[in-house]
């Protein structure tokens, strides 16, 4: 499991409004090729920037959200941010009177990362970092949001800073081995990250994922970093 911090605060109090959003992006993920994990809450896969619309079959929201919604369509990225902006208004009214406070900086963050509003939750995550650089989770999930911006250099340089103060930090060799090999096309660094979360972490509830992905990465150890391939990663 990744340490824990103040940020935990906005995964365990969430709102109707919080659960609708991480019931849209847990059928977003059906999508995914692989997710990044956020440093201060490990229970909940991070939405894809791949993925507009549920996977075929999933037959919309019913079942999942009480069988009051029917066949709706998935919100818009424009309704996802109206109500990651409406749950962070409180929030931002707080921030006025403690503009520096790093955790209700992360909580803010955290918020526009689950609405996959990622150019915000970069701007929180750094404006948290400023008055706090060493929490290793906000910067852990500083790094995810880059690399969902499409900024996967930016991401990897804020997961290396992770793992040079904390080698054994879980979700940021996690993350750092998808951006590698997903981003980069570099398989080696990437099997080179999970074995070192497996070797420090092997407890960790992720570890038959990771174990997983190290089977397929292994497929592309003949592409060079940064090379094209037509073969899927996963």
């Amino acid at each position: 499991m990744a340490q824990s911090n103040g940020t935990n605060t906005t995964s365990q109090n969430w709102t109707s409004t919080q659960a609708y959003i991480m019931a849209v992006i847990s059928l977003l993920v059906g999508c995914a090729v692989g997710y990044l994990l956020r440093g201060s809450a490990t229970s909940a896969p991070a939405p894809t920037q791949q993925a507009q619309q549920a996977p075929a079959g999933m037959g919309g929201m019913g079942g999942g959200m009480g069988g009051g919604m029917g066949q709706q369509q998935m919100p818009t990225p424009e309704q996802l941010k109206a109500m990651a902006d409406k749950q962070a208004a409180p929030l931002l009214e707080q921030l006025k009177s403690k503009p520096n406070d790093p955790a209700l900086l992360a909580q803010i963050g955290n918020m526009y990362y689950d609405a996959q509003q990622f150019p915000t939750s970069i701007e929180y995550y750094t404006k948290s970092l400023a008055a706090n650089p060493s929490d290793a989770n906000v910067r852990t999930d500083l790094g995810t949001s880059y690399f969902y911006a499409n900024q996967p250099d930016k991401a990897i340089e804020e997961l290396d800073k992770v793992v040079k103060d904390h080698p054994d930090h879980a979700n940021a060799l996690f993350d750092r081995g998808i951006v590698k090999w997903q981003a980069k096309m570099d398989a080696k660094g990437a099997i080179e990250d999970w074995q070192k979360l497996l070797k420090t972490n092997p407890n960790w509830e992720g570890a038959e994922k990771v174990k997983m992905y190290i089977a397929q990465a292994q497929k592309h150890m003949n592409i060079k970093p940064g090379q094209k391939s037509d073969k899927p990663a996963m």
